[in-house]
């Protein structure tokens, strides 16, 4: 027999407390790696302090508290709330054993969207029971190709908790249930769009614990007013979204599933973790907005205390700043932190802190009453406890990402009239900056301009700018122009938003003449004098401006190319509520007003032009940015499917939407040899009767006659 006490605070230390240890630069680092590390320590601090720190009082906290509930639900992809359909649930046969019986269960949480669980309940039962939601962590249990679900490997929790006079349902995750989707979309799958689409699939797995209430609701056996829930590693986080979300959960034991945003960005635990532990982040909250959401409720925390993925020290903080609602709410004694001895493990102890805090708040037991089963074995084989002989040929589980949240309709509508399309485009620059771009700085720095080198050669005039973007990143700006041209007089001035490529290409042509303005490149590339010779042609014949931008992550500021740390670096942007994407967005509209900063630049007609997903950026940049005459965008990607990513963009817009607001102020070229992807483009341009000039499709490689027409206009 084995005797435990539970107090609201549980510390049982006997290892180190010290943060995950994921590498922060790699092993050749490059000039802008300390740079990135600066920047996530930066705005980690700036999203930690301001959690929270707008309830001082409980009428603060009672005031907000439904706002904050309704955005977590907008961040999981369940804002609209989808329909509670008929959930469809079957009993597919039981089993039993040990005075246990384990029903096999399936329902729909939404159409096509399987849910695979087993419902464990005594064998004798008098009268309905507090009942456990039991939500599994990534254990694949697999055999000759077949999935038989993680909760045959959890199923001894649900043994427990029937044993000891509970009603236990433990259901399948999505990715390795019986069904297996996939959560892994930005860890190692590059579904970028996902962000794009406002879609997680932390948002599937707490629609799936919502759709499991539901379904406990119509059981018998089940006492609606004594539920609670837990979980460990992917568990013990939809143990979090569940608490949060519904106040059915009257009492939770999230165990290993949370952490601070610090663990996850600037320590990097982010690299050992999918998306479905995270929401997506638009509101920028740290972890403990989360926690918080379940007071007053009970909720013990529930860790070990040398989790690589889940520090202690996290932990604590997540505890801690959860505690500070608890006591504005009078319900201190309601918040419990256990933590034991070891790793990221399923042991049995953290087991029975679990277990007494549901006897304590579910049954009203006193917390050091002797446990009569204190261990619960795996007493049945994998394939007594699978539910489905086959599987259904209308799933929809391995493409839930596809239609889980809202999205704009395939066929856009053309605007009816410009003050229709006004009232359209007007609305989508205000989602941009609340559901997209929110973390862009809410007060800009000082540009900070300063000229760092001049040179004239063959004619031309080069001049390296330095400005501040966004602390710590300062980026450079290069200017080029006939020489003895005064920039007040120079007919226009093109800006270049530069990507990797783009910038091999200006280093190899105009930038190796002058090498001096490049101190940080350590090997010069050998001069094209092909290119350099057009753009010595271009100033001798024209008087016009090149400028050339390096957004930050690119040349100067460039970091680690390796491709696993790249995809880790995007996602640490992420859980900040941005993209690196969006963030490229802000640095080309820094470079625009660091552009007509400098004496006389301010005069000449403004031109944008850039390539690929840069192309992207700039188009974005250049609808918040006033006067910027023309946009020549080669490569455009044609939808946010391909790029660039923004936070939720794909739910309202996409980037035609963008280039037809643009050509409403600015004149657009873009150069593509899918003319039929820019319809909505073209058409809107011919519904409002804009000038020809306005749009236009071009050819995605110039020939000699586009070429002369280029330069007659």
């Amino acid at each position: 027999m084995v005797r435990f006490s539970l107090l609201p605070l549980i510390f049982l230390f006997a290892a180190t407390t010290a943060p995950a240890q994921f590498s922060k630069i790699p092993t050749e680092p490059k000039p802008g790696d300390e740079l990135l590390n600066q920047y996530f320590e930066t705005e980690t601090k700036r999203v930690a302090n301001r959690t929270l720190a707008a309830i001082e009082t409980k009428e603060d906290w009672e005031n907000q508290k439904d706002a904050y509930r309704r955005q977590l639900f907008e961040m999981l992809g369940l804002q609209p709330l989808p329909a509670r359909s008929n959930l469809k649930a079957k009993v597919n046969g039981q089993v039993e054993k040990d005075g246990i019986i384990v029903e096999r269960v399936v329902f729909q949480s939404r159409p096509g969207l399987y849910v695979t669980g087993n419902f464990y309940r005594p064998k004798k039962q008098d009268g309905p029971l507090p009942a456990i939601l039991y939500v599994c962590g990534h254990g694949r249990v697999k055999m000759d190709g077949v999935s038989y679900g993680n909760k045959t490997h959890y199923q001894h929790h649900g043994t427990w908790f029937a044993k000891n006079g509970y009603v236990c349902l433990t259901i399948d995750t999505l990715q390795l249930g019986e069904i297996e989707g996939i959560h892994h979309g930005t860890h190692n799958l590059d579904r970028w769009w996902w962000i794009s689409r406002g879609y997680t699939s932390a948002g599937v797995e707490a629609w799936n614990c919502i759709r499991a209430l539901d379904y406990l609701e119509t059981r018998d056996e089940v006492d609606m007013e004594k539920v609670g829930v837990t979980g460990r590693s992917g568990g013990g986080a939809y143990s979090w979204w569940i608490s949060a979300l519904d106040e059915r959960i009257k009492v939770s034991a999230p165990v290993a599933g949370i952490a601070s945003m610090k663990n996850h960005v600037v320590d990097g635990c982010v690299e050992g973790h999918c998306d479905c532990m995270f929401q997506l982040n638009t509101y920028r909250w740290d972890f403990p907005m989360i926690a918080a959401l379940v007071a007053p409720r009970p909720l013990l925390i529930v860790n070990t205390d040398d989790d690589r993925i889940f520090p202690t020290d996290g932990v604590v903080d997540v505890f801690m700043k959860t505690r500070r609602i608890y006591e504005l709410l009078d319900a201190k004694e309601n918040l419990g932190l256990s933590m034991y001895q070891g790793g990221h493990k399923d042991t049995q102890p953290i087991r029975v802190a679990a277990f007494h805090w549901f006897e304590r708040h579910l049954k009203g037991k006193d917390i050091d009453h002797e446990m009569e089963h204190t261990v619960a074995p795996k007493i049945f084989d994998p394939k007594e406890l699978k539910v489905l002989d086959s599987i259904p040929e209308n799933e929809r589980n391995t493409s839930i990402d596809e239609y889980f949240t809202r999205r704009i309709p395939r066929r856009a509508k053309l605007p009816e009239s410009a003050t229709d399309w006004k009232a359209t485009s007007g609305l989508m620059q205000a989602r941009l900056k609340s559901k997209s771009f929110r973390g862009w700085p809410g007060r800009p720095e000082d540009l900070d301009l300063t000229e760092d080198f001049s040179a004239v050669k063959d004619g031309m005039q080069f001049t390296k700018y330095t400005f501040r973007s966004q602390s710590p990143f300062r980026l450079p700006l290069y200017v080029v122009h006939r020489e003895g041209v005064k920039p007040e007089d120079l007919e226009l001035v093109v800006l270049n938003v530069l990507d990797g490529e783009n910038w091999d290409e200006f280093l190899s042509g105009i930038g190796a003449a002058f090498p001096k303005a490049f101190p940080g490149v350590e090997e010069m590339p050998d001069l094209d004098k092909e290119q350099y010779e057009a753009e010595k042609k271009m100033h001798a014949g024209m008087k016009w401006g090149m400028a050339y931008l390096a957004p930050r992550g690119i040349g100067p500021t460039s970091w680690t190319d390796d491709e696993k740390e790249v995809r880790h670096i995007r996602r640490r942007f992420a859980l900040l509520g941005q993209t690196l994407d969006g963030m490229r967005v802000w640095d080309a509209r820094r470079g625009i007003q660091a552009l007509r900063e400098i004496d006389g630049m301010s005069e000449p007609k403004l031109w944008l032009q850039s390539s690929g997903t840069m192309a992207g950026n700039t188009l974005y940049a250049s609808l918040f940015e006033k006067d910027v005459h023309r946009l020549d965008l080669h490569r455009l990607p044609a939808s946010h499917r391909e790029g660039p990513t923004y936070m939720n963009v794909l739910r309202f817009m996409d980037v035609y939407h963008a280039a037809a607001i643009a050509a409403g102020k600015s004149q657009v070229r873009i150069y593509s040899d899918d003319e039929k992807a820019w319809a909505f483009l073209t058409d809107t341009a011919k519904k409002l009767k804009w000038d020809e000039k306005q749009v236009q499709i071009r050819e995605s490689m110039m020939g000699e006659e586009s070429e002369k027409k280029e330069k007659s206009e």
